[in-house]
């Protein structure tokens, strides 16, 4: 990492040091988050339950968002609170990790509070953490570096989980299963640790703190409901309940219908977070020099042919190309719905603005993951249509497809009325997927070398504050 991320030596060490943090964190993701819902399997749960683990612990851990940004305001201190929040987050993988020696009755329902606790303590940190990073990295440098962080991120967490599945894998061959569910939650344990100490060495502006402006009241509501945040955040939420309705039982449908190894189901999620790795730069330097909304546009329209796709083959390889697919459109997605809520938020309520669009995101969630839990539990996996018995695969086929159409909905209504919210170089549709579909090493420097002349002659245009109203 010798480039350097700001000419102020200190935010270039503290930018560093959030690299580093990233990489840490997903470690911890990679070898421990990614592996809930399967833990949750293994412990018994049934459909209901996976949908109750998917949708009960973010909302209430979104609240927890809506805490920092008021204590930010009581404390005055950030630093203290991402700390206080990445510790404790910590220390929750222990009792999930021994969940199945100390605790065997109502394993479940003490993995669903821990989740809670985990995703809580997490939120805690979120606020002030995006506050933080907000002033240290410079607007105009803004998509690359989350997407050089992202990157970085999603090596660290494609390594974990392959250690993590292959760690599954052997103890599960050999029955004991058990053990390799202690070891991987022990590298997160530890994973978080590293984040923490990596966050530690960050410097904290003096002065600045995620406070928070108090969402009540009709004059406030009315600001949030007409304005670009406001119509973005409703998108943003429905695009999560609709996702939630089916994604939170893909990997119910790999280990128990379609009975994969720990080592297939490894297999798909690495696909994922391989395209991520080998998409977000090229996400991020046309988020820089074209804006985030043609992105928007463009994955906008792949992310509701996913769970569509899934219904059409349970071959592995198959599954796989499915998922890499998902990867690129998520990979753009994420990244481009971060960075416009960047450009949209002013730096004075950004905690309040964030924190709010956590909660609206995860009631979506929560609801579509609801819907999705009753439904999958519910439908049946065979029935008769004009005189024809009809045998699904899975019955989880049915919310599969509800969540197509409710994504294909919610891209259908909303993006068209999203508007870029800085000024960037225009380009169709035709010439951003002429740009995103060309993978080999050759392009691909190419285009950076390009890139990097573009933003050199544009950055004047890209050099202003946005306050919107």
């Amino acid at each position: 990492m010798s480039k350097r991320y700001s000419s102020d030596p200190l935010i270039d060490k503290s930018l560093r040091h959030s690299v580093r943090d990233g990489a840490a964190y997903s470690v911890m993701a990679g070898s421990g988050e990614t592996y809930f819902s399967a833990f949750a399997l293994f412990l018994k749960a049934n459909t209901a339950q996976i949908g109750f683990l998917a949708s009960v612990p973010p909302l209430l851990a979104s609240f927890a968002q809506l805490f920092s940004a008021w204590l930010g305001h009581k404390t005055g201190k950030r630093k203290a609170i991402i700390l206080s929040g990445a510790i404790l987050q910590g220390i929750v993988w222990i009792p999930m990790a021994i969940l199945p020696l100390a605790f065997r009755q109502h394993s479940v329902e003490i993995l669903i509070a821990c989740v809670v606790l985990y995703y809580s303590f997490g939120n805690l940190a979120a606020p002030q953490w995006s506050s933080l990073m907000g002033e240290l990295v410079a607007e105009r440098k803004r998509g690359r570096y989350f997407a050089l962080r992202t990157r970085i991120c999603s090596v660290a967490s494609f390594v974990a989980l392959i250690v993590a599945g292959s760690v599954l894998h052997f103890f599960n061959a050999w029955e004991y299963t058990v053990i390799g569910y202690l070891l991987i939650f022990g590298i997160a344990f530890v994973a978080r640790f590293v984040s923490v100490y990596h966050i530690a060495q960050m410097y904290d502006p003096p002065g600045h703190v995620a406070a928070m402006e108090v969402p009540f009241g009709m004059r406030w509501w009315h600001q949030i409901r007409y304005s670009q945040m406001g119509r973005f955040s409703l998108f943003f939420a429905m695009i999560q309940f609709s996702v939630a309705v089916g994604s939170p039982f893909f990997s119910v449908y790999l280990l128990r219908d379609l009975h994969f190894s720990y080592l297939e189901y490894m297999s798909c999620t690495a696909s994922t977070v391989l395209m991520q790795f080998l998409t977000l730069n090229r996400w991020g330097r046309i988020s820089d020099i074209f804006g985030n909304r043609v992105i928007l546009m463009l994955c906008g329209m792949l992310i509701p042919l996913i769970p569509l796709l899934w219904t059409l083959s349970g071959n592995f390889y198959y599954l796989i190309a499915v998922q890499a697919l998902g990867g690129f459109a998520w990979a753009g997605f994420t990244l481009s719905a971060s960075n416009f809520l960047y450009d949209l938020i002013p730096a004075g309520k950004r905690a309040t603005y964030l924190a709010v669009n956590s909660v609206l995101a995860s009631t979506g969630v929560f609801l579509g993951a609801m819907l999705g839990g009753i439904l999958g539990a519910s439908l049946p996996g065979e029935f008769s249509l004009f005189g024809i018995h009809v045998h699904l695969l899975s019955a989880l086929y049915f919310i599969f497809f509800l969540s197509f159409l409710l994504r294909l909905t919610t891209v259908w209504l909303f993006l068209p009325r999203i508007q870029e919210a800085r000024k960037v170089k225009p380009i169709t549709m035709r010439r951003l997927i002429f740009r995103v579909a060309r993978f080999s090493a050759v392009s691909g420097l190419i285009f950076d070398v390009m890139g990097s002349r573009r933003k050199v002659e544009s950055s004047s245009s890209l050099e202003h504050d946005l306050h919107p109203g």
